[in-house]
């Protein structure tokens, strides 16, 4: 449920909320208080001097560049209704119809995906048998799921334990792990099924096996809109601001902006945080280098890692214990601009994930002027190259050089790259992408327990349901309603 300024407006007149962190969860957690109340006393801080964390868009020679991610997902209702919130959604564009398909590397060489082959889910059988991705005992042991049998119920199951289980383990090490890796930067043996992707143990529980639940969707009256569906979160549900998405954060800034109870403190990193037990209701100190403020309540949307480190007070032991124990792996970001008549390639695709097995220096490469129109001046093409991630971290100790010099080397092996790029940027991300590492479902279920203990404290970000945009202003979302609703409850029965 959300609240409306009309249910709050009698209870939290005046109060004061702290959102910590300028990224898009406490954009949206900022964006959802002052529109719920506008008499709410809201302050976001920041550390540096600008908003929308990792989003960031920067613009050169017609080229326009996403230094972070590109795009969010539609069939996931947070970022759509952000935007429509917003007045913004008109500005939205999807992806470029002319490349929707994506590749793997395949002992050296661009493969497309089999299509309808949904991150491990086979929908179209002829095109398993005839995919050059796989050898032919691995595309019968692929179609052979269908006579694996279920392991019964479980709670939770790493994603590589699952595929090999019921697909074999060339598909786990040529189609799954890249395609997974290229969403999460993961290792596969340690990432959560559970957390990630639980639909494909519910269809197993629920049909005896993937395929079979294919086949289970393929009779029903349903199947066409399914397909619809999954062919569309694959490719065509993409969207993303036509002028970069930090357009969308500009947005929400402008629209704070214009609230009276809103203030933003920009280069203001907080240093701690500390419940007050000497007033008679919940109060929540906040000390950063310009002193300590007093807030009935706080978001904190920071990664777990730097959420404990706020909470240095003995009494949030046992809840920085559990933020501590979430891993965090580092990646880097090439961006370069080229000229096409320079690839031996001509890259009609959305992008290529790397397989670890290729045993290359990259993750995956993304066509980015392929993906949305008016990246790249005509004539070029826009390349984000990833490097790193939990499979890989050793290549992040490299110098930019050193990275910039693999990465080209690996464009030269892989398209016939035979010029120096217009130009290349490397942006690290250190301890960026929270690792939901088998067991993470429960992990934090225990965090949300201890949440409980303190009235008016609310944790968000992509630590901990999901990492895509959308996930991320839910998540806000979701934490500024609790908060909402917490101090509702508070007004209208007071401690006695």
């Amino acid at each position: 449920m959300t609240l409306t300024a009309s249910t709050t407006d009698s209870f939290t007149d005046g109060l004061r909320i702290a959102v910590i962190g300028g990224g898009i969860t406490g954009l949206a957690a900022a964006h959802h208080l002052a529109m719920a109340n506008a008499d709410l006393q809201v302050t976001l801080f920041e550390s540096s001097r600008r908003l929308g964390g990792i989003i960031r868009t920067e613009e050169a020679d017609e080229f326009l560049m996403e230094l972070g991610p590109d795009s969010f997902i539609t069939n996931k209702p947070g970022g759509i209704q952000l935007c429509e919130e917003l007045g913004f959604a008109d500005q939205l564009i999807s992806t470029d119809t002319r490349y929707r398909k994506s590749l793997v590397l395949s002992r050296g060489r661009p493969r497309a995906v089999p299509d309808g082959f949904m991150l491990m889910s086979p929908e179209k059988p002829l095109a398993i048998l005839t995919t050059p991705i796989l050898s032919l005992k691995g595309r019968l042991r692929l179609l052979g799921e269908y006579f694996v049998r279920s392991a019964g119920a479980q709670d939770d199951e790493s994603l590589a334990s699952f595929v090999r289980r019921r697909f074999g383990a060339e598909t786990l090490d040529r189609l799954v792990q890249p395609l997974v890796g290229g969403i999460y930067t993961s290792d596969p043996e340690k990432l959560s099924l559970r957390a990630t992707l639980p639909r494909f143990l519910d269809m197993e529980q629920q049909h005896g096996g993937i395929i079979r639940a294919v086949l289970a969707a393929s009779s029903s009256k349903q199947k066409q809109a399914s397909r619809i569906a999954e062919a569309g979160a694959r490719y065509g549900l993409f969207a993303t601001p036509s002028g970069g998405l930090s357009q969308l954060v500009s947005a929400i800034e402008q629209k704070l902006a214009g609230c009276p109870g809103f203030t933003l403190r920009l280069n203001s990193p907080v240093q701690n945080l500390q419940q007050d037990t000497q007033q008679d209701q919940t109060a929540w100190l906040l000390e950063t280098f310009a002193g300590r403020q007093t807030f009935d309540a706080v978001i904190v949307t920071l990664p777990t890692h730097a959420a404990a480190r706020l909470l240095s007070d003995d009494s949030f032991a046992d809840l920085r214990q559990e933020l501590q124990q979430v891993e965090y792996a580092s990646s880097a970001l090439v961006i370069s601009g080229h000229q096409l008549s320079d690839f031996r390639d001509r890259m009609e695709a959305f992008g290529m994930v790397v397989p670890a097995v290729e045993n290359r220096e990259i993750l995956a490469v993304s066509y980015a002027s392929r993906k949305f129109p008016n990246r790249a001046p005509a004539g070029h093409i826009l390349l984000r190259t990833f490097v790193g991630g939990a499979m890989q971290p050793e290549l992040l100790d490299r110098e930019d050089d050193e990275i910039l010099d693999s990465v080209e080397r690996e464009l030269q092996g892989i398209y016939g790259l035979h010029r120096a790029p217009l130009f290349a940027e490397v942006i690290r991300y250190q301890r960026a992408m929270p690792q939901y590492h088998v067991g993470h479902t429960s992990r934090v279920l225990r965090i949300e327990d201890q949440l409980k203990k303190f009235s008016g404290l609310q944790l968000a970000g992509s630590s901990y349901y999901g990492v895509g945009i959308p996930d991320s202003i839910s998540s806000g979302r979701s934490a500024a309603e609790t908060i909402l609703q917490s101090l509702a409850a508070d007004e209208a029965d007071p401690p006695r």
